[in-house]
């Protein structure tokens, strides 16, 4: 990747977080810190990796993205304006009557690019495992990406589907740990420990690539160079916040909305 490239994608990678911040703001609620430390790895995915096309959101050989940590849509409705699936005043709209922005996404919403409805902790890999099923019984040449949090991959659902993918030689799943190793309440290591991450995964049946979430380089390096005889899963280290000096590696602000005083402080547009 040339320093051009880079640069464009650093650049998408700032604004989608100007956006998260303004909307979390207008809304008065939602989750900023794992939204902001996501910003590089969606930016990547929707405007290096992945195969879409905004202007036919249905597109039959498309590849998918779940949002399994539904908590953190304002990353995915802040990516999605950015690519031209809807505009981007409506990112104003999250969390209000009537709107297509909600909490967590929603297929009921109707809002293009939106794969599955997700929220519920620990699902979103299961229904990767369906799609990526349905799609290999029927040939379509595509890939499913999972987005996961460290904290939800406590659930024991996570690795039921684990267990699932690797039985049906499902290669054409890709899992991203988001592994800011922080949860609601407090360091992954004090409510309940994940290490040893990489071996777990490996020893499900997984490729395992691991590289700093935060960096576009790596994520660039890294997608490009996976391979595809097996299920694979990145653990993308992260930083809760990253963008905010202020808030980075704070688990208060894993669910806390900015005020009009934060966003001017942080001198957010």
């Amino acid at each position: 990747m040339d320093e051009k490239e880079l640069k464009r994608l650093e650049d998408i990678a700032a604004t989608i977080r100007h956006d998260i911040i303004n909307s979390l703001c207008e809304a008065g609620s939602g989750h900023i810190g794992g939204s902001l430390d996501l910003a590089d790895i969606f930016t990547v995915l929707y405007f290096h990796t992945m195969k879409h096309d905004p202007k036919n959101p249905q597109m039959p050989d498309r590849d998918k993205l779940i949002l399994s940590i539904g908590h953190t849509a304002p990353v995915l409705y802040a990516t999605l304006a950015n690519a031209g699936y809807f505009p981007k005043s409506e990112l104003l709209t999250l969390r209000k009557i009537n709107t297509r922005l909600q909490g967590h996404p929603s297929l009921a919403s109707g809002l293009p690019g939106v794969e599955s409805a997700s929220g519920s902790l620990g699902q979103g890999l299961s229904i990767c495992v369906g799609m990526a099923l349905s799609d290999k019984i029927d040939g379509c040449d595509r890939k499913i990406f999972c987005v996961c949090g460290d904290g939800e991959i406590q659930e024991g659902e996570v690795w039921e589907a684990a267990m699932s993918a690797a039985h049906h030689k499902l290669s054409n799943i890709i899992a991203i740990v988001d592994r800011n190793r922080l949860q609601i309440d407090g360091p992954n290591e004090t409510v309940m420990e994940l290490e040893p991450l990489r071996e777990k995964w490996s020893s499900f049946g997984w490729d395992v690539y691991e590289c700093n979430g935060n960096s576009i380089e790596e994520l660039v390096r890294t997608f490009d160079s996976m391979a595809d005889d097996k299920p694979k899963v990145l653990i993308a280290n992260t930083t809760m916040g990253k963008g905010v000096a202020e808030i980075e590696g704070d688990y208060k602000w894993h669910g806390k909305a900015p005020s009009k005083e934060d966003k001017e402080r942080w001198n957010i547009n």
